[in-house]
């Protein structure tokens, strides 16, 4: 599988918040989007969901199958994260299976991934904003998809949580996965390439 921009321009609010983005990433490529606050990160990684459209060129998933939607292939992990307060982190993540569909791991093997196994059954609500973090990234297994669409993945997270998220992405993408994260971190993960975006807009 493949994801191109191809010229991508996008305007919101009257204001040009991205202008002629263009990349060729293939299986086991990661792009790291970097820039000032701004600079339109999250509004490339919500374009690259097919969440919004683009006013100029377009953005292009080639190899997946005929009868799926582009959407159907990509996971967008957002700087908030969405993470039901009243469910227990178990419950979260069966939701998220059954909503976003497709094979993955069982939730309490994502849930040792990600360092918590042993917060199965403790409501969300009174989770860290660390462990909180960690939740999210637990999502990202449950639901296997080829492309990963990661806005700040390394907010709120420790020493070991950076690590956990860096094994998860080096395994992804050594099954042929796709990863774009927009961050203002150094994420330090081997033969990145990065892209900066220009000056707020």
């Amino acid at each position: 599988m493949r994801l191109k921009a191809e010229r991508l321009s996008i305007e919101r609010g009257e204001r040009l918040v991205l202008r002629g983005v263009s990349f060729d990433l293939g299986p086991g490529d990661a792009l790291v989007v970097t820039g000032p606050n701004g600079a339109g990160k999250s509004t490339l990684l919500r374009a690259l969901a097919y969440l919004l459209p683009a006013d100029e060129g377009r953005v292009v998933l080639e190899g997946m199958p005929e009868e799926t939607l582009p959407a159907e292939h990509v996971h967008l992990l957002g700087h908030a994260d969405a993470v039901k307060g009243a469910l227990t982190a178990l419950e979260n993540l069966d939701l998220w299976a059954g909503l976003l569909g497709g094979s993955g791991s069982e939730p309490s093997d994502a849930l040792e991934a990600v360092g918590l196994g042993h917060a199965g059954d403790l409501p969300a609500s009174v989770l860290s904003a660390g462990q909180r973090r960690r939740l999210s990234m637990a999502r990202l297994l449950v639901a296997r998809r080829a492309v990963w669409l990661l806005d700040e993945p390394a907010t709120a997270l420790d020493t070991d949580g950076l690590s956990r998220l860096a094994h998860l992405v080096a395994g992804h993408r050594s099954e042929g996965g796709i990863v774009v994260a927009a961050t203002h971190a150094d994420l330090g993960w081997p033969g990145e390439t990065r892209m900066v975006l220009g000056q707020a807009v």
